[in-house]
């Protein structure tokens, strides 16, 4: 029986909030303002680098990936959520729910190791400023832009044939997309391989890039440290400052969701955290990077500036 399925399910439903009829026009309104943010937000950053000359370096190219996947990991949850807010058929179907996982997994594990590229960087600028140039060449930034997708999606790859492979005997899913803790709480078997994977895979992925991240900024600190100069020093922290704040803020709801042994008993506080890495995290990363950067605010001022006087 243990091998055999239970349920031939061809569609799931989404369940997620169900519980809190009153809050859905509330959530729906909320949840349009923020994603409709993120998306132009992190679409402005974008251009403005693209278009920007003196933004054309190693960091605002990472900066631009950084958007770019804020963009579409948000998108890839959103808009089926608001639908779902909206509608008295929350349902997605099978491969469209496990699509939804593929891509969502994929594009935060390429976050997660794209901030490690980032925070390499800022040690190759901080640390080694006279080999910058050559230690961040055109074909590093390039390894360093590629291997988060490689990574990234190679894991989710993973997660979704493991998952995908089980037997559900029920359908309802007690979340607003297709998470990988809610569609385990469905199996009609013994989960603890699956689960075994998922919570290695996560843990790799998330320890992995948080100890690059760890010793990177142990080395600039050292090195910040030494300089003599005040003003210099809080130069090089200010450089530092945006980066550590968002990797703070993201890393702390991933924990807080996935590094459960039991991820299953908690799925109401999973869909609270959530909410807030699927929503509100890409919609603050644009103003996080964008106002506590000068250089960022020089380019916008410049671009309004060549646009009122043409």
């Amino acid at each position: 029986m243990a091998g055999s399925n239970f349920t031939e399910v061809t569609l799931f439903s989404l369940s997620g909030f169900a519980d809190h009829p009153e809050l859905q026009v509330s959530l729906f309104l909320v949840s349009l303002f923020i994603y409709l943010f993120t998306v132009w937000g992190n679409l402005g950053l974008i251009v403005l680098i693209r278009v920007d000359s003196q933004l054309h370096t190693p960091m605002y190219f990472f900066l631009s990936n950084l958007a770019f996947i804020d963009i579409f990991y948000s998108s890839t949850v959103t808009p089926k959520a608001l639908v779902s807010l909206q509608s008295k058929q929350k349902c997605i179907s099978f491969v469209g729910c496990f699509v939804q996982m593929y891509f969502f997994v994929g594009l935060v594990c390429s976050e997660c190791f794209l901030l490690g590229s980032m925070a390499y960087d800022r040690y190759a600028a901080i640390c080694n400023p006279l080999l910058y140039p050559v230690v961040m060449s055109r074909k590093a930034c390039s390894w360093l832009g590629v291997m988060p997708y490689a990574v990234g999606f190679t894991n989710s790859l993973v997660s979704v044939c493991v998952i995908s492979s089980l037997s559900f005997c029920d359908s309802s899913i007690n979340h607003f997309f297709c998470d990988t803790t809610a569609l385990l709480a469905l199996s009609c078997v013994d989960t603890f391989s699956a689960e075994l994977v998922i919570f290695v895979l996560a843990g790799f992925t998330l320890l992995s890039s948080l100890l690059i991240i760890a010793v990177t900024y142990i080395a600039i600190i050292s090195a910040i440290l030494r300089i003599q100069s005040a003003a210099s020093r809080q130069k090089a922290f200010s450089t530092c400052a945006s980066h550590l704040t968002g990797v703070t803020v993201f890393y702390g709801s991933l924990i807080f969701t996935y590094l459960q042994p039991d991820n299953t008993s908690s799925l109401t506080q999973a869909q609270v955290a959530s909410v807030f890495y699927t929503v509100v995290i890409p919609a603050l990363n644009p103003l996080i990077y964008s106002l506590r950067n000068k250089d960022v605010k020089i380019a916008l001022l410049r671009i309004m500036h060549r646009t009122v006087f043409l």
